[in-house]
């Protein structure tokens, strides 16, 4: 005679404690991730992980350290952060601009050609991202603390064939006094071999991607305010003098590790500039 479980399956049976609770996903603790401290609302973006422990630096530079683990939101939801898997190795390292690495290559002796741009701060970029490959291939950069005198400065240099200059400005807009900078050297004696090239960002620090600094956009300084003073103010760093500038600017700096973490405005005109110098004129 068969038996009907009229009650069906034990209810005790299985993790009965589990019912109906939520799943907490779990991800992995990649740089630049946002996250929010779920217990006291921190926020940063993921710097690093070090030792079983998240750091987090929030939209004021300040660093801190927590476990990995549970206790955090991204996007609001609760999450579960665990530390990144190491990456496969493709066979083929690549440099810091995308390309392949050559492997065990000297630097080659400078070539007479060169690509200037209008400050320190724009050449410790170039360098930070394309400095493997300009080693490689030869090109020197070299700074010129604005490009008022450019027009005099090619006529000192004498750009030709096989040595040639290409300039990178900031703020390349229709109308800007870079424009008509950069129309008089193209229309000009040494057009064949002098190419100015721009990015519209104001400063070359706009060319970072806002969210490698954890912003969703560069702030808006307004007219009459000199700008990299304003951008410090808005972030709440000091701004005193120069000194503040200079560090303000290697803390924007060290979130760049890649041509991942610059907009391609930039990063187009640069290889450009690149080419155009290798490639010995007509």
């Amino acid at each position: 005679m068969g038996f009907d479980d009229r009650y069906g399956q034990d209810v005790l049976s299985g993790d009965w404690r589990a019912a109906g609770r939520k799943t907490i996903p779990t991800l992995e603790a990649e740089r630049d991730l946002v996250v929010e401290l779920a217990s006291n609302g921190f926020c940063g973006a993921v710097v690093g992980v070090e030792k079983g422990n998240v750091v987090l630096e929030d939209r004021f530079g300040a660093r801190r350290l927590f476990p990995l683990g549970h206790g955090f939101l991204v996007d609001g939801e609760a999450v579960q952060l665990t530390a990144p898997k190491p990456k496969a190795s493709t066979g083929r390292t690549r440099t810091a601009s995308g390309s392949f690495a050559v492997d065990n290559a000297p630097a080659r002796v400078a070539l007479p050609s060169r690509i200037f741009v209008e400050g320190r701060h724009d050449a410790e970029l170039v360098e930070r991202v394309w400095g493997a490959d300009l080693r490689v291939e030869g090109v020197v950069v070299e700074y010129l603390a604005g490009i008022d005198d450019l027009e005099a400065i090619l006529a000192d240099f004498r750009p030709e064939p096989g040595r040639r200059v290409g300039v990178l400005v900031d703020h390349l807009v229709p109308g800007s006094k870079e424009s008509r900078i950069a129309a008089a050297v193209a229309a000009g004696p040494f057009r064949r071999d002098a190419l100015v090239v721009g990015h519209p960002f104001i400063d070359v620090w706009q060319a970072v991607k806002p969210a490698r600094l954890g912003i969703s956009a560069w702030p808006v300084i307004p007219r009459g305010t000199e700008w990299k003073h304003g951008i410090c103010e808005a972030f709440g760093w000091p701004h005193a003098d120069q000194a503040d500038i200079a560090r303000a600017w290697q803390r924007i700096l060290s979130r760049v590790t890649t041509f991942n973490d610059l907009e391609p405005a930039l990063l187009g005109r640069v290889e450009e500039l690149i080419d155009f110098v290798t490639t010995p004129g007509h």
